[in-house]
């Protein structure tokens, strides 16, 4: 993928810092950036799911229920997500259902299981299923290197493999 997606490495470098944020106050390294056709961001995410004890509370979804309430329906197509690692299941139907544009990644679900598998650690609870099995309209592009390196690191951190 070229970096001249309206500011790609700008706004990946935002969601990995999002990322190390969660990391840093005890969730999961996943961030996101909503950004609009202009490539000014509209809105910000990062995991929540210990915080919250919430295990659904992931940055994909929370951008793309914000972007539901607050950009109007003819927008959201031209709006794109960017985020440290691939939407799961969950957050990959609600970005669809919403309506919003390309997404673009750094990291994938593939390379996150093989990493838990290299690191000794139990599978995902859920598939690893790319974004296009479940929502074959949306644009993806990733992963992106270096910046899926970057992500792994701080995964590694965090299960302290």
């Amino acid at each position: 993928m070229s970096l001249e997606l309206r500011g790609s490495a700008e706004h990946l470098e935002l969601c990995l810092e999002l990322a190390e944020q969660a990391l840093d106050r005890g969730d999961f390294p996943f961030g996101s950036v909503l950004v609009d056709p202009d490539s000014t961001v509209l809105r910000t995410a990062l995991n929540a799911e210990v915080t919250r004890a919430d295990p659904t509370a992931h940055p994909e979804l929370e951008l793309a229920q914000w972007a539901a309430a607050h950009v109007a329906e003819d927008r959201r197509g031209s709006c794109l997500v960017y985020t440290s690692g691939e939407h799961c299941p969950m957050c990959a139907a609600a970005h669809a259902w919403a309506g919003l544009g390309p997404i673009v990644h750094a990291a994938s679900s593939d390379q996150l299981a093989q990493w838990r598998t290299a690191w000794g650690l139990p599978a995902s609870p859920v598939a690893v299923l790319p974004i296009r099995t479940v929502a074959p309209g949306i644009e993806v592009h990733g992963p992106v290197a270096p910046y899926d390196e970057r992500v792994r690191e701080l995964h590694r951190r965090r299960l302290g493999a």
